[in-house]
């Protein structure tokens, strides 16, 4: 099943594609795969050496039929029963104002080092341009400052993450262990662990 990454955001721009071909580095390739340099639909990221390491599609989300609208609806199902509700109700009113959704499909590549570099100059290079949340398939959403809100991790999940909570209206930052049963049970209840 693919994976994909996704930058959601309010902005109606198309970061033209020589800019975008500048972000890469030297050891990735952009090609344009459909659409023109200034309004271009899709993108494949490789390396140098032919990995392919992502598919970037743009989706206007442009009235009820369009792909990028379909995906919202469906973004709005999943997060109705999310926790911590702040974040949940906070997603819940940040979704209707997105015009654009870049949807990254992961390849091969994406495994490799280089192949993360070059799609994080990528993605970086077109968050920070054009604003917005990430979304990660089996991860769940971002707020505007790149920290995760909203738990849709599976249940065997590890590691060090960046969370953040709505408190009174205001964003906390923190670093969480994932694994740990009472950090999640207080993210999940939107308490700072």
């Amino acid at each position: 099943m693919p994976y994909y990454i996704r930058l959601l955001t309010p902005s109606v721009e198309i970061p033209p594609f020589d800019e975008l071909e500048l972000a890469i580095g030297p050891d990735a390739e952009l090609t344009l795969e459909a659409g023109g340099p200034e309004s271009w639909d899709q993108l494949l990221l490789s390396l140098d050496d032919g990995t392919h390491v992502a598919v970037i599609e743009r989706n206007p989300v442009e009235g009820d039929g369009s792909l990028g609208a379909a995906e919202l609806a469906e973004f709005g199902e999943k997060i109705a029963t999310c926790r911590p509700e702040t974040s949940a109700r906070w997603l819940a009113s940040y979704l209707p104002g997105v015009e654009t959704i870049y949807a990254f499909q992961l390849l091969s590549g994406a495994d490799t080092e280089e192949g993360r570099e070059a799609l994080d100059e990528l993605r970086g290079e077109m968050w920070m341009e054009l604003g917005g949340i990430l979304q990660a398939d089996a991860e769940g959403f971002s707020n505007e400052d790149g920290y995760h809100i909203l738990w849709q991790f599976g249940e065997g999940v590890t590691g060090r993450w960046n969370m953040g909570l709505l408190v009174d209206g205001e964003w906390v930052h923190f670093e969480m262990d994932l694994g740990d049963p009472a950090q999640r049970e207080a993210f999940e209840n939107g308490e700072v662990p």
